[in-house]
């Protein structure tokens, strides 16, 4: 596998960003990317919002007036990507993260905010590469084993499942 690079901004202020959570992003990115076999270079952007500000951006560009936990904005579409001129890197796409939400999400799954934020960014990971569990059917299960594998890999493991009592 080439180089990655990750570019990794904070736009929110309601959340404390842990320790070491940058570095779960970029260990996430290369599991994916490892995976997957993607055999170029590749640059990937993630930023952290608020749900506000998330809610925004699905209501844009999905036409969806709710907050999300993430969302993916693929710049390639059928293995073809834009590339980086300065550096030969293939540029996979933004990933969008409410932090907010991912604490919500922590507490109602009884996991760590790390293991929400790597789901979530394993998860964004397949979407930049193509895969679309809205779909539904064997599309959604291969991309959810895809996502548990890796976070096996990074030692992550589910804790429980995913349905909340809530």
């Amino acid at each position: 596998m080439e180089k990655i690079r990750v570019i990794i901004s904070n736009q929110q202020k309601q959340v404390k960003i842990p320790t070491g959570l940058r570095m779960l992003i970029r260990r996430c990115c290369h599991a994916v990317l490892q995976m997957e076999e993607f055999p170029y270079s590749a640059e990937i952007s993630v930023s952290f919002v608020d749900n506000e500000q998330i809610q925004e951006m699905n209501r844009q560009y999905r036409n969806k007036d709710s907050a999300t936990d993430v969302l993916s904005f693929p710049l390639g579409e059928n293995g073809q990507y834009d590339e980086n001129h300065e550096t030969g890197a293939k540029i996979l796409g933004d990933i969008v993260l409410s932090m907010p939400k991912a604490v919500e999400q922590a507490k109602t799954y009884g996991h760590s905010l790390e293991r929400e934020v790597g789901y979530l960014t394993a998860h964004s990971m397949l979407h930049l590469l193509g895969y679309d569990h809205e779909k539904g059917g064997l599309d959604r299960v291969r991309m959810r084993e895809k996502e548990e594998r890796v976070m096996q890999q990074l030692g992550l493991p589910a804790s429980s499942s995913y349905t909340s009592d809530v």
